[in-house]
């Protein structure tokens, strides 16, 4: 049954050449929708690093830079910390689940494993407020103060590339640096499995928590993160900001729980996987309609072949299932091509983790049950048509 199948869609290639490019389109189209929902859904799975339950942030808005003056900071700390709300109090260069984003190029010691790394830096209690675990070493702290290496905290991805095989508590790197001034040391003082400024859909990297002490160096925080009781209202936002304008009243301060923030990021990472769906959502719906076509116009120029397998003793429901199968056929073959095309995305690794082994396997067998699906609906009324027909009616249709 097969071999005959195949060798009545082999005998009308000319006309199955269009409708297999079409159905190979539209599973190219549904295999990207599926693997980047699919990575997101992946991603969605890892832990950030870093908790948002009941973390505010404060981002310090101002018509000039802020100077780094070490008695404006502690006063700012002193002053939040009085509040019965507050529990924890840090500042970094910039909040998590903000678009903002820095790198750097850094390598060994030697020059040799050059690396582009995300970093932010934080202060002493940034960790504590963060609700944060070491999975290795410990937080950098005033016994830090002075060190001939600026202190890090480091993700488990960059100490297993920077450092394979080692441990990475207490190793040195150095800033990449392309003039003949003298690089920033940096001593790695504890490992983190994972942090993701962005939140939930971020990607991986290679990422560093670098210490900030308020009045050391030029550059000044410019944000506060907070860690306040559990339950405090979305009120205690005004009480918090009378709080920070009796310290600095030229400053604006726009306060956002990490509640809120990470909704909002949420929100505007999932804006291109809703973009491509209602794109590939019409295309289906277009691949639907020119399928059901093509198989209606098929169907009706083989009334009397089918007649003829009627007059020989076919059944209708032979007829039926024989309409079905072609297509199904069809769309395996024009599937078979698209995956051949689309294997050597994860061999060659050309989208990195993004398309790894799980997500290739999954959106392939996603998107071959969602085209074999349109193919058994598009054929179901064609095929029932043709094997509604009397063989008497078959034989005689012109």
């Amino acid at each position: 049954m097969l071999r005959h199948l195949l060798k009545l869609i082999w005998k009308r290639k000319s006309r199955n050449m269009m409708l297999s490019l079409e159905i190979l389109l539209a599973f190219l189209v549904v295999f990207a929708i599926a693997a980047f929902g699919l990575r997101y859904h992946q991603l969605y799975q890892l832990p950030t690093g870093h908790n948002w339950r009941n973390q505010w942030s404060v981002n310090i808005r101002t018509a000039s830079d802020i100077p780094n003056d070490a008695a404006v900071f502690d006063s700012l700390k002193r002053a939040l910390l009085d509040l019965p709300e507050v529990e924890s109090v840090a500042f970094a260069k910039f909040g998590t689940y903000e678009m903002s984003r820095w790198t750097g190029e850094y390598t060994l010691p030697d020059g040799s494993n050059e690396l582009n790394i995300d970093g932010l830096t934080v202060s002493d209690d940034y960790f504590e407020t963060m609700d944060m675990t070491a999975a290795a070493g410990h937080w950098f702290s005033k016994a830090d103060d002075g060190a001939a290496a600026t202190p890090v905290v480091i993700n488990r991805r960059l100490a297993d590339k920077l450092f394979p095989g080692k441990e990475a508590v207490g190793q040195l790197y150095i800033e990449q640096t392309h003039d003949k001034s003298t690089p920033e040391r940096f001593r790695v003082a504890a490992v983190v499995e994972q942090f993701r400024s962005h939140g939930e859909l971020m990607d991986p990297v290679y990422f560093m928590l670098q210490r900030y002490v308020p009045g050391v160096g030029k550059e000044a925080a410019y944000n506060i993160m907070l860690k306040l009781k559990p339950g405090t209202p979305r009120m205690f936002e005004a009480k918090l900001n009378a709080r920070l304008k009796q310290v600095r009243s030229d400053w604006n301060y726009v306060i956002t729980p990490q509640s809120e923030a990470r909704r909002s990021m949420l929100k505007s990472q999932m804006i291109p996987l809703i973009i491509l769906g209602v794109i590939a959502a019409f295309l289906l719906v277009m691949v639907a309609f020119g399928l059901f076509g093509v198989l209606w116009q098929n169907t009706t120029q083989r009334i009397p072949e089918i007649g003829l397998r009627r007059a020989l003793g076919a059944s209708a429901g032979r007829i039926y299932q024989q309409i079905i199968a072609e297509q199904l056929l069809l769309s395996s073959g024009a599937m078979l091509i698209a995956l051949v095309l689309l294997v050597q995305l994860p061999l060659t690794g050309v989208f990195g983790d993004s398309l790894n082994w799980p997500v290739f396997v999954k959106a392939a067998a996603l998107s071959a049950a969602v085209i074999y699906l349109l193919s058994l609906l598009c054929s179901l009324y064609p095929g029932w048509r043709a094997a509604r027909l009397s063989p008497t009616q078959a034989l005689h249709y012109e």
